[in-house]
Order: C-alpha cells, then sequence, then structure tokens
C-alpha cells in the first residue's frame, strides 16, 4: 500500500467548485497572502489542512499546460492572497507594534493546533534513518533563519535600504523573489522570516506609501523583480515538488513535518519578538501583552485543532461512503456472475 501511494501518478483531480469549496480555496488564499507579512505563519500548512496542498501545487505548477483547468482552481486563491496580503500591510503590521507578543501567541498557537493535520500525512510510513534525518533537518532550518536574522540585527535599523535604488539591488530582487516564492509552497518556511533575515523586512512594508513612492519611483521595479522572481519560485519549484511527491511522498513530507514542527518554534525566535524580549529585559514585562499571548495562543490552538478534527471527521466519512459504494458494487458484479 505504502509502496503504491509513493509511486503514483503525478496526475492529480482538481476539485470542482461549489459555494463552499470556493470559500474554503479564497480562506486558503487569504492565508497564503497573511504569510507574506506576517513572521512565522505558513500559508502551506494551512494548504494541508485543508487537503487542497496537493491540488494547489499541481494547479500552479501546470498553469501554462493546461491554463483553464487551472485558472479556474487556482482563482479564488489568488483573490485571497491579494486581500491576505492588504490586510497584512494595513491590520497586522499595526497589531504587532501594539500587541507584538499577543499577536504571535495567536498565530504559533493556529499553527500549533494545526500541527496534528501536518503530521498525519506520515501517517502508517516507516520511519527510516534518511527519513528521521530529513525531520531534524527541517525543524533546524526555520529556527537558524529566526537566529541569524536576531544575529545580524536585521530589521533593526531606521534606514530604508530602497530609499536609493542600485541597479544591484534590482538584480538581486530576483533570486531573493524565487526564495520568497518557493517558502509559499514549503510548509513551515516563512517569507517575512527571510526578509527579516537579509533585512528587507521593514523596509518593504515602509516603502508601501504613496510619499515614499513619489520620492523614490525606482522602488516599482524592485517590487516588479522581487514579482518576476515570486512567480519564477512559485512556478518552477511547485512543479518540482509534485514530482517529487509522486515519487516519493513519505520522504518528502518528514522534512515538511520537521519544518512544520520548526516554523512553531521560530515563531518565538525571530527579531520581531526578540525585540519584546529585549524590551520587558530593559523596562519589565507588558503584562497585559503577555496575558492577551497566552490566552490567544490558547485559543487559536484550539480552534484549529477543531478544524483538523472537523476535517478528519469529513474524511472519515468520505472514505466509509466510497467503500460502501465499492462493497455493493462488488456485490452487484458477483450477483451478476451467478446469474450468468
Amino acid at each position: 500500500m505504502q509502496e503504491k501511494k509513493e509511486t503514483e501518478t503525478q496526475e492529480i483531480e482538481l476539485i470542482k467548485y461549489n459555494k463552499k469549496t470556493w470559500s474554503k480555496s479564497a480562506v486558503l488564499g487569504f492565508f497564503i497572502g497573511l504569510a507574506v507579512i506576517v513572521p512565522g505563519i505558513s500559508g502551506s500548512t494551512i494548504a494541508i489542512i485543508f487537503k487542497l496542498y496537493d491540488q494547489f501545487l499541481y494547479a500552479v505548477g501546470n498553469l501554462f499546460r493546461q491554463f483553464k483547468r487551472c485558472f479556474v482552481f487556482l482563482l479564488p486563491i489568488v483573490i485571497g492572497m491579494v486581500l491576505g496580503v492588504l490586510l497584512g500591510f494595513i491590520a497586522v503590521e499595526q497589531l504587532l507594534a501594539l500587541l507584538p507578543f499577543a499577536v504571535i501567541g495567536l498565530f504559533s498557537g493556529l499553527m500549533s493546533g494545526a500541527f496534528p493535520a501536518v503530521k498525519d500525512e506520515l501517517k502508517g510510513a516507516k520511519m527510516s534513518f534518511d527519513r528521521i534525518a530529513l525531520l531534524i533537518v527541517g525543524v533546524c532550518i526555520p529556527i537558524a533563519i529566526g537566529g541569524f536574522s536576531i544575529g545580524m540585527g536585521a530589521g533593526n535599523t531606521s534606514d530604508n535600504v530602497f530609499t536609493s535604488v542600485e541597479w544591484w539591488q534590482i538584480l538581486l530582487c530576483i533570486p531573493v523573489g524565487y526564495v520568497v516564492g518557493v517558502t509559499q509552497i514549503v510548509p513551515g518556511l516563512s517569507a517575512s522570516a527571510l526578509l527579516l533575515a537579509i533585512g528587507w523586512f521593514a523596509s518593504l512594508v515602509d516603502s508601501v506609501s504613496l510619499t515614499f513612492w513619489q520620492q523614490n519611483p525606482m522602488i516599482f521595479a524592485v517590487y516588479a523583480a522581487l514579482a518576476f522572481g515570486f512567480l519564477l519560485g512559485l512556478f518552477t519549484f511547485s512543479k518540482l515538488l509534485t514530482y517529487i511527491f509522486g515519487k516519493a511522498r513519505h520522504t518528502a513530507y518528514s522534512m515538511i513535518v520537521g519544518l512544520s514542527l520548526g516554523s512553531i518554534i521560530a515563531m518565538f525566535f525571530n527579531p520581531d519578538v526578540f525585540a519584546v524580549y529585549t524590551s520587558w529585559a530593559a523596562n519589565g514585562i507588558n503584562v497585559p501583552d503577555l496575558v492577551v499571548g497566552i490566552v490567544l495562543f490558547a485559543a487559536g490552538a484550539v480552534g484549529s485543532y477543531l478544524l483538523v478534527r472537523y476535517q478528519r471527521k469529513k474524511d472519515a466519512e468520505a472514505a466509509e461512503k466510497e467503500e460502501k459504494t465499492k462493497l455493493a458494487e462488488g456485490q452487484q458484479a458477483e450477483g451478476t456472475e451467478k446469474n450468468l
């Protein structure tokens, strides 16, 4: 059974939308868009919970080969992504400034409660040495990114690095955008954590204003280069992951489970939250922020875990229904043979 699953065909059936499934895809897109802004949150993890991850990868990787079919599937996701990015810029950054620990507590709680859904992908898999090693590496990567970000002091400078845009910065935006695109399809990796690590996060967020655009029109070349690299990373890497899952699904998911677990830890180990710890050490603990953060962590964990349980129940009902259908068809075929 396991070997059959790991060598399954790479052709994936995309769901046909109704109001409920269309809304589900839009919510998925919203979280993917939010993931670009909020350190630590992973839209791909949400895709796994919603059982849309494989379909999302397939649709992105085959958009040009099967344009109409994949475009229809991706449309609500793209709409949700735009809304997620806008809300992230408008609301989440303001909340991070007011109650940073509380916001991080909420999102880390959401990811903690959702983790069992990611782990479910390894159910029944034999954990060999290679898979255990990949899982450990996966845990370490997000933590290492957070540690590197703190060590470099990224995001703490008051000067916007795009005030004077050089040609080499525009070229550099292409590979940076590529890696950011990869973070959107690999669970556990955070686009904002990467941008924090290289010192671009605060500068990009601050650049989104009419005043900055008027004074620094070359910023649009930066946006264009980042967008080009982002789309390139999204299309090429999603195709690669679809191929890898078709060949060695459980092995690939061993690392993804590690990345998801590591990202939960990294939520409390990145420059944003480290600045909170530093402030608490100097001025005393902000008790309301701490208490609200703990409460929101618990609420987020419970809420997302209930969503996981609901999805498990729906999957079990669907599997039971399919099994009964197959049994009825088998009995009907057996009865036909006896009559003959």
